[in-house]
């Protein structure tokens, strides 16, 4: 049988290197389904329980292998579906190709079923290439270049195939006339480092400043060497941008851990007095927890130039990778002799460690979240991955995990979309069959998507001979980031109608899909129920039972934020007592420790 145009795709995209795709099928999309049945042997289709977790999947799958992600569906409205998992991976700067059905040729423009204008509405998400293929000698450079500009951009970048054109005669060459293109296969990665001249520009700020902080992000993560070398030559801490919360091990003295509205006490202390400030790798979007602008001088690496000043005023920008710059930057360095302040650092780092255990024992009514997380700290398997989704769960995730070298961990830090915390570890397991990936969800982005995500496990984890991954399901009935939001924020009383849930049986519904499922409400439970669930021979959930009104707190709580939340309760909020009660023994562990 002639090979056919969706033969030719799936063909080119192994050859690119490309040995899975996540997506689900439709008939928009079945000419490419057939030939993803050929060809078995050279890419793994793995069937997602829902187009927008597919896209999750395919964004993680990015994230943990630094290979391009590729997911699949059909027409309108499966890849509609899509969008906000492409999103989640456009903004964390992720390479992923996105391959759309469509109505057949001669059907568009006639209101055809399931007939959408997908160019535009990719438009944005994938604006740096979104094309649609009508004419099989169009194929070969539009996946070369769909591929290559993905990686090349770290970006989205999209393939409309209709589904007339899937079945058409493949053309592996185009003809060599005026107007045809010729591409071929290949990526180069580069990594560049900025002239000497810049180098030495940096130098001179960094080794002019007394008080240095270190801010690193996800564009770090494969420079942990010269990241701790230049702080120990600068005496600096280093804070780390949610995204990059596994570049560094958590027991560094200096490491300071998360900064921002889920970030530390200690990050806060350092950025509030530092007078030199060098950033590598990161977008971290909030500038109010940067220094006062004026306070810190400041040099910035990226390897996007769109991305260097846009934070806080930077005097040196170097445009270069990570580990290539910082390896050029540090035999510019002088040693700071004066140790007193890394010494500082060192002595906030460790009282924060103390006040979060102690915020962590603190009682709550059935169980604190913070102590359900602490008891997973110490048990973390090597080499484990860990994700989380939005809302509290990063909190507790930024702030009660102690990450070790090799692990790694992600969430979606941009878009800080809820819901990608499942499909992201079954991406992980599916790279990584020997580690044990961990996921952190609220009860809210569980009833959302998060049990559909448990369906796809369900289905593959006989795949894996370890089949180890444990989801943490926070249940507390509450939408409850947004709840504290609508009291910190906006001195507003919980609306019970935007943010109560129904409680579900998330145990008992791994159970029915065979994996094992696990509920605690008592303190005792908690140990016993992460030893069981590390040790299971199945994919396994954790329900556990906890208190609505235990507050994600910020490291440093403003006058403001204070006036609001005393607004909130005094028109009413439904929960009171237990808010007061539980926000003045967590405020009470700083002052007693």
């Amino acid at each position: 049988m002639s090979k056919t145009v969706s033969d030719f795709i799936i063909e080119r995209m192994y050859e690119w290197g490309v040995n899975r795709v996540f997506g689900y099928p439709g008939d928009g999309i079945n000419g490419v389904m057939g030939a993803l049945r050929r060809a078995q042997d050279k890419i793994d289709f793995i069937q997602v329980s829902h187009e927008e977790n597919a896209a999750f999947m395919a964004c993680a799958h990015a994230k943990f292998t630094g290979e391009v992600g590729v997911c699949i569906s059909t027409s309108g409205p499966g890849a509609i579906h899509m969008l906000n998992g492409l999103y989640d991976a456009k903004l964390d700067h992720q390479p992923v190709v996105a391959i759309l059905g469509q109505q057949a040729r001669m059907s568009m423009g006639g209101e055809c079923q399931q007939e959408v204008d997908l160019v535009s509405l990719f438009k944005d998400v994938a604006h740096n290439y979104v094309h649609m293929v009508t004419d099989p000698n169009q194929v070969r450079h539009v996946i070369d270049r769909a591929i290559r500009i993905a990686k090349a951009e770290r970006t989205v970048t999209c393939v409309i195939l209709p589904n007339d054109v899937q079945e058409l005669a493949a053309v592996k060459e185009p003809p060599h006339t005026h107007g045809s293109v010729h591409t071929g296969i290949g990526f180069s990665v580069e990594k560049p480092v900025p002239p000497q001249s810049e180098l030495q520009k940096a130098a001179i700020v960094l080794n002019e400043g007394k008080k240095v902080a270190i801010l690193a992000g996800v564009g770090a993560a494969g420079a942990p060497e010269e990241l701790k070398e230049i702080a120990e030559l600068l005496g600096a801490g280093i804070a780390k941008a949610l995204l990059g919360r596994a570049i560094l091990p958590d027991d560094l003295p200096y490491s300071t851990g998360a900064i921002g509205l889920l970030g530390t006490n200690a990050s806060w202390e350092l950025m509030s007095e530092c007078d030199t400030l060098l950033m590598i790798g990161t977008g971290f979007p909030y500038s109010e927890y940067l220094p006062k602008e004026g306070q810190a001088r400041a040099v910035q690496i990226d390897i996007d130039p769109k991305m260097v000043s846009l934070r806080y005023p930077t005097e040196v920008n170097l445009i270069g990778d990570s580990q290539a710059t910082l390896k050029a930057l540090v035999p510019l360095i002088i040693r700071k002799e004066d140790r007193s302040w890394r010494e500082k650092i060192e002595k906030d780092v460790a009282d924060w460690n103390k006040v979060v255990e102690a915020k962590a024992e603190v009682t709550a009514n059935p169980l604190n979240p913070q102590k359900v997380v602490q008891e997973l700290s110490s048990r973390l398997p090597d080499r484990c991955i860990i994700t989380a989704d939005s809302g509290s769960s990063a909190g507790f995730f930024a702030r009660n995990l102690k990450l070790r070298e090799g692990m790694m961990a992600s969430l979606s830090g941009t878009l800080a979309t809820m819901c990608p915390a499942i499909p992201y570890i079954t991406a992980a397991k599916f790279a990584y069959p020997d580690r044990v990936p961990i996921a952190i969800i609220g009860d809210g982005a569980m009833q959302m998507l998060g049990i559909n995500g448990l369906i796809t496990i369900a289905k593959y984890r006989n795949r894996w001979r370890d089949q180890r991954m444990v989801i943490l399901v926070l249940n507390n009935r509450d939408l409850n980031f947004v709840s504290w939001e609508q009291r910190v924020t906006s001195g507003d009383p919980e609306f019970s109608g935007s943010q109560d849930i129904i409680d579900f049986a998330y145990a008992k519904y791994a159970e029915l899909l065979g994996l094992k499922g696990i509920k605690i409400d008592k303190v005792e439970e908690i140990g016993p129920a992460w030893d069981a669930a590390l040790a299971a021979d199945r994919p396994c959930v954790i329900e556990a039972m906890v208190d609505p009104s235990v507050p994600p707190l910020p490291p440093h709580i403003t006058a403001d934020q204070m006036i609001k939340f005393t607004e909130a309760l005094l028109k009413g909020d439904a929960k009171e007592f237990s808010l007061i009660k539980q926000t003045f023994k967590d405020m009470l562990q700083e002052v007693l420790h």
